[in-house]
């Protein structure tokens, strides 16, 4: 039976050109209301994969995001927000693009049918058996990721992937494959619009869970939050505030002291610090 690309089938809507501003903010955001409930249908997969990622975590295992285009750009916007978010170093969650920085801002032409660089760039980076590699490709067939997923699985290094179709090339060489069927695009094959934002969403659920499960949410607060900015410190001192019950200006002072809500609470209540 021949692979058959759902996320490039034609839309389901035509005359684009012809449609009112109006209609087409309509129409757009109807297709983009399918996109959570294919997300919802994945869980069970995401659920299977998480369940090996966080005891890999446990052993100083990482996360490596890879994809070409769209699908690259969101993996690493993903695993860079990940250190300021929960206060770990760039290391635990890694995004790697076809072509390198330079195609996040410009397309590198072949690069994603490049079958070896992939794997590559993972040995670049000492891929071990207590890693995880997450290829996202809508298509479900893009070369620079099937070719790092294959090589990696027989290092016995966790693969899964995220795609757009159903029994993809990519899904076939992984061990927990995501399918998140969001169906046709509103501009037939523009997998930057319901794919990339079924990919965003999944890619949330994957790393935030992930943090929360290595303790770096307390409660539902991020304690361990970078102070990059006044914005930060100003959430963290409050934060403080309403677990210790200090004044504002004695909490910022500890914090800005030991550089995160954790680190100020626990030393606080260690006596290491009034």
């Amino acid at each position: 039976m021949a692979f058959i690309k759902i996320s490039e089938q034609p839309s389901l809507y035509d005359d684009l050109d012809k449609m009112s501003i109006h209609d087409l903010l309509v129409h757009i955001n109807n297709e983009d209301k399918k996109v959570a409930v294919a997300v919802e249908q994945a869980i069970p997969q995401i659920e299977k994969l998480l369940q090996q990622i966080v005891p890999r975590m446990k052993k100083g295992g990482r996360i490596f995001y890879m994809g070409a285009g769209t699908s690259g750009r969101l993996g690493v916007l993903d695993a860079s927000e990940i250190p300021p978010t929960f206060g770990v170093p760039p290391t635990h969650i890694i995004g790697l693009i076809a072509g390198g920085d330079t195609a996040l801002r410009n397309a590198v032409e072949n690069a994603e049918d490049d079958m070896e660089r992939g794997w590559q760039e993972l040995l670049e980076h000492n891929i071990n058996s207590t890693d995880t590699i997450i290829g996202i490709a809508a298509s479900g067939t893009t070369p620079y990721v099937i070719g790092a997923l294959s090589e990696a699985r027989k290092h016995h290094v966790l693969t899964s992937c995220i795609t757009s179709n159903p029994d993809s090339p990519m899904a076939a060489v992984v061990d927990y494959p995501i399918e998140m069927i969001v169906g046709p695009e509103f501009v037939t094959g523009s997998s930057r619009m319901k794919s990339g934002t079924g990919q965003k969403l999944i890619l949330n659920m994957i790393s935030t869970s992930v943090m929360i499960q290595l303790g770096r949410v307390k409660g539902n607060r991020m304690v361990n939050m970078q102070l990059t900015n006044q914005k930060l410190v100003d959430r963290g001192t409050r934060m403080i505030v309403e677990e210790l019950g200090l004044e504002y200006n004695h909490a910022k002072r500890i914090l800005l002291m030991y550089g995160s809500v954790k680190k100020a609470i626990d030393a606080f209540r260690g006596n290491d610090v009034k």
